[in-house]
This record gives structure tokens, sequence and C-alpha cells, in this order.
């Protein structure tokens, strides 16, 4: 069975399969509606099989139940004729993985929206499959603030990452070039904050520009929309809402928001090239109070109970420039009455007012690992980026850890070391170097590593101006980090990749079924390239810290 990611165990048919046609009933227990719904909508689309509803003993048919003796998310597949397709779930999310299983033994026609064959031809090897996640937070970050990805492109996306299983999506909503969710209490950052008048194509030394106007972003329903879209997918939608730096394009639509006694904050434009800028958030309680009101209605647009993930709320906390709050007599000031010893302090003080305000509300704040930096509260997550360390020490101090270190698992970095590389970023990371990854820091002891939730790969989107962009540099990779953060895998110098590779062959079809533009083996095709607009590529393996 050429299945990703790998199931932790495979009893292989050794006999005729179980037939699927026209006349295949689908049973469905309470409490597997949303996977019935969707193989109704997903297969049945697909193949042709409108999978009626039929009794639970229907020869050859699909049944779907609960099983308490499974954990959450794990499953048990068995096909064998004349008794049909069996998912067992250790709960609804365990039955919704074991659809995806089911999909995959069908072959790459049950990746289209439409059917190409008779049904009649259909059929489901015979065997049994037992599945379980390594980790329970298994995430993907859409940078939708640099490129604006529209809803559609998003919904995709979750389709995307629920037929990898995976179940977290951090969407990273606001920087320093745009704002991309509707706030109603301050229109601005939707009729100003939402878009730059042009945007550097390319990094940022780049000498080459994209003129025209570039921005969008979502309405609360279309917010709305992709939040119950990704629960139907058992997939929590962790929203980010970058403070106190990454926060131009707010200062821009508001610039009662930036340091006023350092800079002309009326003079600010949302950002039009990358890096880091320098116009952060000014310590304020006017600052304060209009970043509540934004988590007010960010808390009712991403409901605590959509999926198990559903309570955190990222606050960004990384890459605070300080060169304004060192000039600032406010900040000066703050800084006093605080009896705080420095900026850094400042930021650390910022953070920790939004962790104790989500922490009030029931939520839970992650923020990048910058925020270790002046303590957090008990329940308060880390998102390890520049490398272990920060995920070491969240980890040792108590708290949850997300990986997401950007040597390993920062898929806008090139793929391979050509010079046909479309704008090539950082480290050379290819398939098999993100499958070799491994999440679960060395050194912890086993009361540490509980604390690390999962792990996540990150698609910045600097220079991924569309989304055949974002494919190409997502995939195939995406599939090799899906298995390092489901399957058991061996440490990482024992991984069978020649194994992986094999799988992958049936894998591409499977993608292009779903039309993925993804980078083929041998390189990017003609139309992926992008010759002559400058990266930052740096050479060597990156540094392991």
């Amino acid at each position: 069975m050429e299945l990703i990611p790998a199931p932790r165990a495979v009893e292989e048919p050794t006999g005729p399969g179980v037939p699927l046609g026209p006349d295949t009933a689908l049973w469905a227990a309470p409490g597997t509606e949303r996977t019935e719904r969707w193989l109704r909508a997903t297969l049945g689309a697909a193949l042709n099989l409108p999978l009626r509803p039929g009794p639970p003993d229907a020869p050859d048919g699909v049944r779907l139940l609960l099983d308490d003796a499974l954990a959450p998310e794990a499953y048990r597949l068995t096909a064998a004729p004349g008794t049909g397709v069996e998912i067992r779930g250790g709960g609804p999310a365990g039955v919704f993985w074991g659809a995806q299983t089911l999909r995959q033994l069908l072959g790459a026609d049950a990746f289209r929206r439409a059917p190409l064959r008779p049904a009649a031809a259909l059929s489901v090897p015979a065997g049994v499959v037992e599945d379980a996640p390594r980790f329970r937070w298994r995430g993907l970050l859409l940078d939708v603030a640099r490129h604006f990805m529209p809803k559609e492109g998003v919904l995709r996306y979750l389709d995307l990452m629920a037929a990898h299983k995976l179940n977290v999506l951090h969407l990273h909503l606001t920087d320093d070039q745009g704002w991309r969710i509707e706030i109603r209490r301050y229109p601005k950052l939707t009729e100003i904050a939402s878009w730059r008048s042009r945007t550097k194509f390319g990094h940022r030394a780049s000498p080459l520009w994209d003129e025209k106007p570039h921005g969008g972003y979502y309405t609360q329903d279309d917010i709305r929309e992709i939040v119950a879209y990704a629960a139907e997918r058992h997939i929590s939608v962790v929203p980010e809402i970058d403070v106190p730096g990454h926060s131009q394009a707010a200062i821009a639509a508001y610039p009662e928001l930036g340091n006023t006694d350092v800079v002309d904050t009326g003079a600010l434009s949302v950002w039009d090239t990358w890096g880091i800028s320098s116009n952060v958030l000014a310590p304020t309680d006017t600052t304060l109070r209009f970043y509540e009101g934004v988590f007010e209605e960010v808390l009712e647009l991403f409901p605590a109970d959509a999926a198990e993930f559903s309570a955190f709320v990222h606050v960004g906390g990384d890459e605070c420039r300080k060169e304004q709050w060192t000039e600032s007599v406010t900040a000066k000031t703050r800084i006093a009455d605080l009896g705080l010893t420095d900026e850094d302090a400042l930021q650390s003080w910022f953070i920790g007012h939004f962790d104790a305000w989500l922490a009030a509300r029931g939520r839970r704040l992650i923020g990048w690992d910058e925020i270790l930096e002046g303590g957090l509260a008990p329940g308060a997550a880390v998102a390890s980026w520049r490398g272990y360390a920060g995920g070491i020490a969240a980890a040792r101090a108590g708290h949850d850890v997300v990986m997401c270190p950007e040597q390993y698992v920062y898929l806008d970095h090139r793929q391979a070391p050509g010079d046909d590389e479309p704008v090539p970023i950082g480290f050379v990371r290819t398939l098999e170097d993100v499958y070799r990854f491994e999440p679960v820091p060395a050194g912890l002891t086993e009361e540490e590593a509980r604390h690390v939730l999962g792990t996540q790969a990150n698609v910045w989107t600097e220079v991924l101006e569309d989304s055949a962009r974002v494919d190409y540099q997502a995939f195939p990779r995406l599939a090799a980090f899906a298995e390092v953060a489901w399957s058991p895998l061996p440490a990482p110098a024992d991984r069978d990749y020649a194994d992986f590779e094999r799988r992958m062959t049936a894998h591409y079809r499977r993608l292009d079924a779903l039309g993925v533009a993804y980078r083929p083996p041998a390189g990017p095709r003609p139309w992926q390239r992008r010759p002559g607009v400058p990266g930052r590529p740096i050479e060597g393996p990156p540094p392991n810290r």
C-alpha cells in the first residue's frame, strides 16, 4: 500500500478487494457525521458513488463507527470481501483520518472533482490498516499578509492539509505589508491597511518592482466560512495578529498606534518592501485598548470549541525593533513607571499584557520564541522558529512547544542549489532534508519532551506572489513533513527515504489530480522559473542549534 503518511501497521492484501459501485451503502454511527458528509461530497463526486444510507451489515458496504478502545485520532480500517469496508476511530477525527486513507487506497482518480471512469471498476484492497498520529499538533503556516491568498485558495489548502492528515492551519493575518481580516470597529484596517501601492519583486535587495497595487482581506463571514470548513475536516485555525512589531500596516491606518513622538506616523503607508520595519507599536494605553478591541472580534470569529487547538491565539511577538522606543519619551516613561530594566523588558510587558488578557477569557496565547524573554504565564505556548534552542528552553520551563525551526521547515527556503530555482531564499532544504527532520530536540527528558505538542511547516510569502508559487515551495516537501508529523519514524539517519520516494511515485499522481503545481523531482518546469529575479541564497548546511 503506497500510503503517505505511512501508517503504523498494515496487513497487506492477500486476495480480492472490496468492490465499490452505485449500490454501495454507507452506514454512519452517531459521532461520525462529518466524515459521512465528506465521503459523499468528495469521494461521491470524484468517483460517481452515491453512497446511499444503508444497514450496518450490508455486504460490501462502508461502515463508520467510534471505538473508545482507540486513541482519539487513531483509526482501524478493515476491508474484506463480503463484509465491506469498516473505519473505526477513537474519536470523530480518527474516523476522518481513516477516510483519508480510504481515499488513497482508491487511487489517484479519487482526488479529482468529477468521475473519469465507471464506478463499477472500483475496488478497495483487502487488508487492515491500523494507525495513529505521533504528534497532536501537525501544522501549516500560510502567510497571507505578505501576499494575499483569496478565500478559495485557503479553502483549497485546507483540503490539501486534510489529504495529508495535517490538523492546524496557522493563518498569519497581519504584518507590515498588509492587514487581512475585517475588524468592524476599526474600518480603516481594511480601507487602508489591507493594500499597498506596489510590491518589491524578489528579495528586498532586488531592484525590481511590481508597480500594480496589491491587497485583499477576509470579511468576517469569510473567516467564519474558513473556520467552519476547517472544523468539518477536524482542522483548527489559529489566527496570528502580530504585536508589537510587524505592525506598520496598522499604524498606516491608525497613526496614533505608532511612536508619534519619534516619527511622523501620519506620513506612513503600508510597507511595499521586505525585511523588518522599525515602525512598531507604541507602548501606550491607547494601543492596548485598540488591540483589545481587535482581539475581542478575533475571539468571536475563531471560537474556542471549533477544533482541538482552536483556543490558541498567536500574537507574533518576534523581531520587534527597538530603535524608536529608545528615542521615545513615551516609551522611556512607560519603562520607568513599570519599573522595567530596558526596551527588551518593555516588549515582554507588552506580550504579558495580552497573555493575561487572553487567559482571562479562557484562551491560550502562543507566540514566536522571542516571547520567552522576560517570562510567560503558565498556559502560554511557544512556536520555536530560530532553531531548537527556544523549544528546549520553553519545554524546560514547563511551556508547551510547537517546533518549526527555520533551518528545517521554512518551506520558502530553496529546494535545490541549481540556478534555475525560482527566487532562491535561504538554505537548501531538499525533500530528503525535510523527511529527516526530527521535531523533538535532543537532550530533553521524557517529561520535558511531553511539552512538544508537535510541529509545523511555515510558508512565508515575501517571494511567493501567487498560488502557483506557494504550491511549488510547499510541495512535495509538505508530504514529507506530513509523514514526519504523523508517522512513528526511526531516528533521522535510519529513515527509509528510498521507500518514501517509492511511495511518492503514486503520490505525485494524486497531487496531479488535485492540480498542485509542485516541484517535479527533476527540477522546475520552464514556467516555474523566475530568471533574473534576485533571491538570497545561503550557502552551506544550516546551523544545528
